[in-house]
């Protein structure tokens, strides 16, 4: 039997070896492109080029970009907050028929490709939208496109995050308080709002970086008047071929993520510690009287019109053929033309492809940095764990062009290789696995581990007879969850996907980019495919996810 002295050894030891995984794949698939990149955008002649930071920032064409993409994730989180909040509130504390189905649906939203959900709002508001043929009304001239795509895609994050939450508060404080003759607003003012408050900030940092980092919704809803850092970065990059400008801009970008993250850490752990949880499972009851009546006939109003409008004029206008509709864009995908060279049916072959295999690499990173950060994290793994969540809100564009400069001489000569797709989908899925798995690996008894090992059990053996029983369902979700993003990952694949290899964002985008109804319509196709496998891959996840975490991501 090993003496305590060698257990702890061991333990440090194991940890240790749990870290240097996803330590070395942030550093060589992260930390290394996007190095690289601002390393040939400022040095020149051997010598850091530092008065282009000065220079860029204080550019009048940087400020106008600057102040819109702080000013559009701005409007675009006070507006997501003000139309999801009774949504968490009615999937809280609202029990009605259809509750399950309607939470994995809006949920849908999320988990789709920006490109998506530009091309969805596209063919509602757009040149020849729904809107302009019945109305003559466009929205694409302005911002409030924009803004209500944004709103559409983060719903599911103010819903889930807060109403998750809000779902576990004891109902009987707030009943409490009316009993001792406060009225129903002052009692939620006092006694609700109080500890709602750190999760909707939560929420409200984690929109803003979302819709500060925007992309795809920019690149298609957008004019050159309005472009995010994000765009403006693969402008300077991909088509004006001005790196040091790209650069700067990717530093500031990455500046203001940090600050971001770092504020959003010091949030949830407030949360975390203040609050008195219970069972979600008997908070919620039947609507009673006008006021929660009206707010369950105003959410699904929102729901309606927010959300599966536009996803039903996504459908139609993929029906919508030359003679009325049918499936004539969808059996045009089965043939190549001057857009593609292959077929564009078969993005959707490469699209899985490259998603499984940026789950299994997730999966592996993410769940060897969940296991680590669970067992008595320091100082260090703290830091870790919020480098872990940095390839959210650097720019994507940054990473791909990064790969195609950094990755490109041995002993990673992997420029020509198809793995460099799933690698850069895999940053993005391993903070939603790291998301999933940490709080199901932190509730298993530290005492069964314990037990374990003095039985002598291994550590590998103590985690498969201990943890693996217990957060295997987890484990699926979050691959799930990282399936679906890495499915629609956008930024860094456009650089990376071959054009023999097109994955369906990068498909969507290119017939987006082309004139014609043909190209329109089969765009329309292709994105009506995109939406079919990650709502398919969600309401599995719903299926799968215990009772207790539903309500969270």
């Amino acid at each position: 039997m090993d003496r305590p002295g060698r257990q702890v050894t061991r333990s440090a030891l194991v940890r240790g070896a749990l870290l240097a995984a996803p330590l070395l794949f942030f550093v060589v698939f992260f930390g290394y492109p996007v190095t690289a990149i601002v390393g040939r955008g400022l040095r020149e002649d051997g010598g850091w080029q530092w008065d282009r930071l000065t220079e860029v920032v204080g550019d009048p064409g940087t400020l106008r970009v600057l102040w819109f993409t702080c000013w559009q994730a701005a409007a675009s989180t006070v507006l997501t907050l003000v139309l999801a909040l009774p949504a968490a509130y009615v999937f809280a504390r609202l029990r009605f028929p259809g509750r399950r189905v309607l939470h994995a649906a809006v949920t849908v939203p999320f988990v789709l490709p920006t490109v998506v959900t530009g091309a969805a709002f596209l063919a509602l508001v757009g040149r020849g939208g729904v809107l302009d043929d019945a109305f003559g009304v466009r929205l694409d001239d302005g911002v409030w496109a924009i803004l209500l795509a944004h709103v559409f895609f983060n719903y599911a994050v103010v819903v889930r995050t807060v109403g998750g939450l809000w779902a576990q508060l004891d109902p009987r404080q707030e009943e409490a308080a009316r009993v001792l003759g406060a009225g129903r607003l002052a009692a939620w003012r006092r006694v609700t709002l109080p500890a709602l408050t750190p999760s909707v900030a939560a929420a409200a940092l984690m929109v803003f970086l979302f819709t500060f980092t925007s992309f795809g919704v920019i690149q298609i809803l957008g004019t050159p008047d309005r472009a995010t850092l994000e765009v403006e970065i693969y402008r300077q990059t991909a088509q004006l071929l001005r790196l040091d400008t790209a650069a700067v801009l990717t530093l500031v970008q990455l500046t203001a993520v940090v600050a971001l993250l770092v504020t959003h850490r010091l949030v949830t752990r407030r949360r975390v510690g203040a609050l008195r949880l219970v069972d979600p499972a008997g908070t919620a009851r039947p609507p009673r009287g006008w006021a929660q009546w009206t707010a369950l006939g105003g959410v699904l109003a929102t729901v309606a019109l927010l959300l599966a409008l536009p996803l039903g004029v996504l459908v139609e206008r993929s029906l919508a053929g030359p003679d009325g509709y049918g499936l004539h864009h969808y059996r045009a995908l089965a043939h190549a033309d001057g857009t593609f060279l292959v077929a564009p049916a078969e993005a959707v072959g490469n699209s899985l492809r490259f998603a499984a295999a940026a789950t299994a690499i997730a999966l592996l990173v993410g769940g060897c940095a969940a296991v680590a950060l669970t067992r008595r994290a320091g100082r260090l793994t703290r830091g870790f764990d919020a480098l872990l969540m940095l390839p959210l809100g650097t720019s994507a564009v940054t990473v791909g062009f990064g790969f195609l400069i950094a990755l490109d001489e041995p002993p990673l000569d992997l420029r020509s290789s198809w793995v460099l797709v799933p690698l850069a989908q895999a940053l993005v899925g391993v903070p939603f696995v790291v998301r999933v798995l940490v709080p199901v690996l932190g509730a298993v008894d530290e005492r069964l581990r314990e037990a374990a090992a003095v039985l002598g059990a291994s550590p590998w053996r103590a985690w498969r007879a201990v943890d693996l029983p217990l957060v295997w369902r987890s484990a699926l979700v979050a691959g799930g969850f990282a399936f679906a993003v890495s499915l629609g990952e956008f930024g860094a694949t456009v650089f990376l996907a071959r054009p023999d290899e097109p994955t369906l964002p990068v498909a969507v985008a290119r017939l987006l980019g082309r004139a014609g109804a043909e190209n329109y319509g089969q765009a329309m196709a292709l994105s009506v495919v995109l939406m079919l496998v990650c709502t398919v891959t969600l309401l599995s996840l719903e299926r799968l996810a215990p009772s207790r975490s539903a309500g969270t991501f």
